[in-house]
C-alpha cells in the first residue's frame, strides 16, 4: 500500500467528506452528488473560445489550458466534481505513439498495430519508464486544478486497455472493432502482450494524477461494449484489472469522526480516536455494458457507471445490490422540454435508491449541442431535492 502525501486533498481533509467521496465509499448522502461526463468541452462557449488555434491534444498537454478547461464547468454549473480534461490517447502521444484527435472524426493512428511483429514493437516502449518527466504537463495541470477546486474533488481519467487496444489495432474509430476482436482470438499471445501494455500506459496515466491530487479515479471503457461476456471476461477484464491495481494501492486515513489524517494531531481526542484507512475510490464506467457490469465491478472499481440503456434498479440487481452507481440520465433528454426531463430524472433518481449509493451522471457524455442553462439548472434541481 502506498500512502498520499499529507498535501493531498483526500488526506489532508479537504475532499475527503465530499459527496462525491463519501458517495463513492458506499454512504449514501442527504443530497445526490452530481456531474456530467464530458462535462467540460464542446458545449460551453467559453470552452469554444479559449481552443480557437489550439489543437486538442495540444490543450490536454498545456496544463494551464488543461487546468482551466476542468474549471469551467465547475463555476458554471456547480456540479460536485471537477472531471480532468483529457483525452485517452494522451498517454500512447505521451509515449511515442503517432496519434492526432482528427476532427469530426477521432483519435486517428498514424499506422494501425495488427500483427505479432507490430505488437512486439509497439511494446518495445516501456511503460514502467515514463517516470514523472513524461507526465509533467498532466501533473502540473492536476495541481493547478485543485489549488482552485478548494473542497470540490477532482476526478482523474483515463481509458480503458481495451478501448485504447481498439484504436491502436484499428487505426482509428470503428463500429464493430472487428479487427481487434479478430487479432484477439487469431493470435491471443499477441492480444495479451498489446493489452497488458496498454493496461501499465494507462495505469500510469491515472496514478499520475491521482499521486498529484485527484481524489477519485475514472476507468472509462468506450468500445467494451462491443464484446461478449466471455470475451470480455478472458480476455479484456485481466488487463482492466492490471490497470486499476495502478491505483488500486493508493491510501490515506482518517480518524473516526471522519477528519483526514495529517500526521499531527490537532487534540488529545484525535490521536487517541481509532483511524479507519480508506483507498482513493474507483469508477469504472462502458457504454452498452449492461451484460458485462459484474464483470467490470469484479476487475477492483468500488462504483460502476451505468449507461442509459438500463435502469438503474436492474443494474443494481445484477450487482447484488451491494454496488455504488453512477449515472444514468439519458443525453437525448437534455434537448427535451424541461417538464420531460425532469420527470425522467426524478425516475433515474428514484431508482438510483435501490443502490447503497447513488452518483447523478449521464448515460454518457455531454452532447455538443446542449444549452449549457439546461445543465445548470439539472445541478440546481438535483441539490433541492
Amino acid at each position: 500500500m502506498t500512502t498520499l502525501d499529507p498535501t493531498h486533498p483526500l488526506r489532508a481533509g479537504s475532499t475527503s467528506s465530499s459527496r462525491l467521496v463519501r458517495a463513492y465509499q458506499g454512504v449514501r448522502q442527504e443530497v445526490t452528488p452530481v456531474w456530467f461526463m464530458r462535462q467540460a468541452g464542446r458545449s460551453l462557449p467559453e470552452y469554444r473560445e479559449l481552443r480557437v488555434g489550439t489543437r486538442m491534444l495540444d490543450a490536454c498537454l498545456d496544463p494551464a489550458l488543461a487546468s482551466e478547461i476542468t474549471l469551467q464547468p465547475v463555476r458554471r454549473h456547480g456540479v460536485d466534481a471537477g472531471i480532468f480534461f483529457s483525452d485517452i490517447v494522451i498517454p500512447l502521444r505521451l509515449a511515442g505513439v503517432d496519434v492526432d484527435i482528427v476532427p469530426g472524426k477521432g483519435p486517428v493512428m498514424g499506422e494501425a498495430v495488427r500483427t505479432a511483429d507490430d505488437v512486439a514493437r509497439l511494446t518495445e516502449i516501456d511503460p514502467a519508464s515514463l517516470g514523472d518527466d513524461t507526465f509533467a504537463p498532466i501533473i502540473e495541470a492536476v495541481k493547478l486544478t485543485i489549488a482552485e477546486l478548494d473542497e470540490t474533488p477532482l476526478i482523474g481519467f483515463a481509458g480503458a486497455p481495451f478501448t485504447l487496444a481498439a484504436y491502436l489495432v484499428e487505426g482509428g474509430p470503428s463500429k464493430d472493432h472487428i479487427r481487434a476482436r479478430t487479432l484477439m482470438h487469431a493470435d491471443p499471445a499477441a492480444w495479451a502482450k498489446l493489452m497488458a501494455w496498454t493496461a501499465d500506459l494507462t495505469g500510469a496515466f491515472l496514478r499520475a494524477q491521482v499521486l498529484a491530487g485527484a481524489s477519485a479515479a475514472q476507468l472509462f471503457d468506450s468500445w467494451a461494449g462491443a464484446l461478449s461476456l466471455g470475451d470480455y471476461t478472458e480476455h479484456v477484464a485481466p488487463a482492466s484489472s492490471r490497470a486499476l491495481s495502478h491505483v488500486r494501492d493508493l491510501t490515506y486515513d482518517v480518524s473516526e469522526a471522519g477528519e483526514a489524517e495529517t500526521g499531527e494531531a490537532e487534540t488529545a481526542e484525535v490521536e487517541t480516536a481509532e483511524v479507519e484507512t480508506r483507498n482513493v475510490p474507483i469508477v469504472h464506467f462502458g457504454v452498452g455494458t449492461g451484460e458485462l457490469l459484474k464483470a467490470m465491478h469484479e476487475v477492483g472499481a468500488d462504483v460502476v457507471g451505468v449507461d442509459y440503456r438500463i435502469p438503474l434498479d436492474e443494474a443494481s440487481r445484477r450487482l447484488g445490490h451491494v454496488v455504488p452507481l453512477q449515472g444514468n440520465v439519458d443525453p437525448a433528454m437534455l434537448n427535451a422540454p424541461w417538464e420531460v426531463l425532469e420527470a425522467h430524472v426524478t425516475d433515474v433518481l428514484a431508482r438510483g435508491t435501490d443502490a447503497p449509493a447513488h452518483v447523478l451522471n449521464l448515460g454518457h457524455g455531454v452532447p455538443p449541442d446542449t444549452d449549457p442553462a439546461v445543465l445548470t439548472r439539472l445541478v440546481e434541481f438535483v441539490h433541492e431535492r
